[in-house]
């Protein structure tokens, strides 16, 4: 027996339809049942009336609670009055597996859904951001091989740090301490001399104590880094990357945008207008002209971050930020050697930083000194010296938090709805 997708039934239209899936509503009377049936593609509402199947179906309705598995046969028609358009006069229907009382209801809190968030991602709006989440990644892998990258990967286990030793998970690898990847940025700036351009979509870990709407300590890193590359070529695959995302989500994804009461007008702004550049001075003085004093010197808190955007409707990136809010490899400023060619790409509706990149430094003994002034022993990063001590050449990079981007994509409150399972500070199950 041939099983259709409800969309594909939906498609069709008419005839006789095989379904399977799961109980996502369910009323009854003596002698008529409702189910709105489930499955990956959509939801469609089976009307089973008592005359019209045998007596195991019948049974079957009586006896069926939401979220339980059945496979039904019947004819589906087109009704305005269903929730989606169309409904299936079911003909026989049986169990597959009777669900117990299904724990969740409208009524439960936050902690409850995140406690049972392997059921909750069956909810109508999980699945849409699931869905969007699945296009974004699709498009990010698209972008990339479209613009004759290779997809490179970096090792987990790290022995060194890159973007801060207090945002450290340290392990214990047989007796010797080494730490879960922050980014793979120093192996990737090795990978670069044998591929040139390469990208990598990857779990990163910050041990970061946050508790913030926007903080996860397992997140997944859409990475870049290009030899031969400067300061724009890398703002500019990040702004081309992003509406490459946007585009493909829009494309494919208006009915989950619709499931999330998406407005998708504020995402059309990212998709048609030129992201706006501007300096870490001039964003000081929008800033100030806002109410808003910022010593120079200073990094962007999220409280600025969100002031700033909003005299915007797009992306805006920030550039040439103090070097000394900034890591050890970001290079100086030729013109200013108290910036780096470091940049933010700061989502719109205060959704906060999504990309952070830079070019890289290339001069050797400024490096080493800056891993000094940092605390680091330069002897720990030999590896990542030899780069510039064989054949170097200018580049650089960036990396994205991905739900950083699907959040923002879908409007969620909290970066934790937009990845399936949520590690933070006092979550890590189920």
């Amino acid at each position: 027996m041939e099983y259709l997708a409800i969309q594909k039934a939906m498609n069709q239209g008419s005839g006789e339809v095989n379904l399977r899936g799961w109980v996502y509503r369910e009323r009854k009377s003596s002698k008529m049942g409702f189910i709105v049936l489930r499955d990956s593609s959509n939801v469609i509402q089976c009307v089973v009336k008592k005359d019209a199947v045998d007596e195991v179906s019948w049974k079957v309705m009586e006896d069926v609670l939401i979220e339980s598995s059945v496979k039904l046969t019947g004819e589906i028609v087109k009704d305005e009055r269903a929730p989606t358009g169309y409904e299936v006069r079911v003909s026989k229907l049986e169990l597959v597996n009777k669900a117990e009382i299904f724990p969740i209801n409208k009524d439960q809190s936050k902690d409850f859904l995140a406690d049972k968030r392997h059921l909750w991602l069956r909810s109508r709006k999980m699945t849409a951001m699931l869905k969007i989440r699945s296009t974004v990644f699709g498009a990010i892998h698209e972008y990339f091989r479209g613009k004759e990258f290779y997809e490179f990967q970096s090792p987990i286990f790290q022995s060194t740090q890159c973007e801060g030793g207090s945002t450290l998970f340290e392990v214990n690898y047989f007796g010797k301490p080494v730490y879960l990847a922050q980014t793979w940025q120093l192996y990737a700036e090795a990978g670069i001399f044998a591929l040139e351009k390469i990208y990598c979509i990857a779990p990163s870990f910050r041990a970061e104590k946050s508790q913030t709407s926007r903080h996860l300590t397992e997140y997944w890193h859409a990475e870049m880094e290009i030899a031969w590359g400067d300061f724009k070529n890398v703002q500019d695959h990040g702004e081309a990357m992003i509406k490459h995302v946007v585009k493909k989500v829009l494309e494919i994804n208006q009915e989950d945008l619709k499931i999330l009461e998406r407005d998708v007008e504020k995402l059309k702004p990212t998709l048609e207008k030129p992201f706006h550049r501007m300096t870490y001075d001039e964003a000081l003085k929008i800033l100030k002209g806002n109410g808003m004093e910022v010593e120079w010197g200073k990094d962007l808190r999220t409280v600025e971050e969100d002031e700033l955007v909003k005299n915007f409707d797009s992306f805006v990136i920030v550039t040439h930020y103090p070097k000394k809010v900034k890591a050890f490899y970001m290079k100086e400023s030729p013109d200013n050697p108290e910036v780096v060619h470091g940049c933010d790409f700061l989502a719109p509706e205060g959704y906060g930083e999504i990309i952070g990149g830079s070019e890289r430094e290339s001069d050797l003994e400024k490096i080493k000194d800056r891993l000094k002034e940092q605390g680091e022993d330069p002897k720990d990063y030999e590896f990542y010296l030899d780069t510039r001590r064989y054949g170097s050449v200018p580049h650089g990079g960036f990396g994205m938090g991905v739900e950083r981007l699907v959040a923002w994509i879908c409007g969620s409150e909290s970066i934790k709805d937009a990845i399936p399972f949520p590690r933070t500070m006092r979550r890590v199950t189920p």
